[in-house]
This record gives C-alpha cells, sequence and structure tokens, in this order.
C-alpha cells in the first residue's frame, strides 16, 4: 500500500462530500484524512482526501470521481511537489513541576498555547506529519488529556494553480 493525496476541486453542493466519500468506502478503502473548505473561487470547494491505495485501484476511483457531476478537477498531488501541513489541538496535563518543561517543548516545536487551566495547558500546532507525531511523543509523559486533529491541507508548489485550466482568467 501506498499513501496519495489527493485535491480535489468540486462544486459546493449539499451531499458531494457524502458522495465521494461513498465511492472509496464501496470499494473498501479507508480515508485516512479527510479536509474541506472554501477555495478562492466563490461557489468551488476544495477537497483534500489521503488515502492508503495500490496504483491501479486510485486510478479506477479518480475515473469515478470524475463521473460526478459535481466534481470540477482532481490532482493527486506529489509530496515532492507539494506543501502538506496538519493543524492539532493538544490538551495536555500540567503541574508546577512539568509547566516550564511543556512551555519550553511549545517553544521548542514553535507551537503555541491559547488555553490556559491550574491543571492543563491547550497547545495549537501546525506542521507536517512527521513534526505533529515527533510533538505528540514528546508530550506523551505529561499526559495527554484530549486532542483535535484537522485533515491533511496540501497544496501544490510553485506558481501553477489546480484552477488554472480549468478556469481561465
Amino acid at each position: 500500500m501506498s499513501t496519495h493525496i489527493l485535491s480535489l476541486l468540486v462544486e459546493d453542493k449539499p451531499g458531494l462530500l457524502t458522495r465521494v466519500a461513498g465511492l472509496f468506502a464501496r470499494r473498501g478503502f479507508n480515508i485516512e484524512s479527510l479536509a474541506v473548505g472554501h477555495s478562492e473561487i466563490e461557489g468551488l470547494s476544495r477537497i483534500t482526501v489521503v488515502v492508503d491505495v495500490e496504483n491501479l485501484p486510485l486510478e479506477q476511483i479518480t475515473k469515478q470521481l470524475n463521473k460526478l457531476v459535481n466534481v470540477i478537477k482532481i490532482v493527486e498531488l506529489d509530496p515532492e511537489q507539494s506543501v502538506a501541513r496538519e493543524h492539532m489541538l493538544i490538551k495536555v496535563r500540567v503541574d508546577n513541576s512539568t509547566r516550564s518543561q511543556v512551555l519550553e517543548a511549545v517553544s521548542l516545536f514553535r507551537a503555541s498555547v491559547v488555553d490556559v487551566a491550574a491543571d492543563a495547558l491547550v497547545i495549537e500546532v501546525t506542521g507536517n506529519s512527521a513534526k505533529i507525531a515527533a510533538f505528540l511523543k514528546l508530550l506523551e509523559p505529561y499526559g495527554i488529556k484530549e486532542l483535535a486533529q484537522s485533515g491533511l491541507l496540501a497544496i501544490g508548489r510553485g506558481s501553477k494553480s489546480i484552477t488554472e485550466r480549468v478556469f481561465k482568467n
């Protein structure tokens, strides 16, 4: 199995996300990460999907995704030719003896503290998957009380845009 990052430009219509996710589910593929948000063009959204599949089944899925009326364009992003980031909020247990150590880790990973309580800190961190994993591993001994993680966001490097060939300005 190999990880693939797909960027889909879609019309912002109710039920489309369900249909897209359903195509993967019907073929038995687990979506590792899913992020959806508005694009730079009004009325269009961008869906970023990370999935582990072999090359042939991925090609079958992209062909079927292209058949969906509201899907405008699909691009597979090469990890070497794209920027990919995750966003995470982590609530970590602290006390008077561990607070400074946790704050040092926050500084080291260029994260930020977004909420402070007597016995916990809420930390925000953004970065690639390896950075996020390393930060979590460093915080584990202190006690992670809760975490919330976004799906992977990815965009191609350079001046080209997914919308360039679809809509000529």
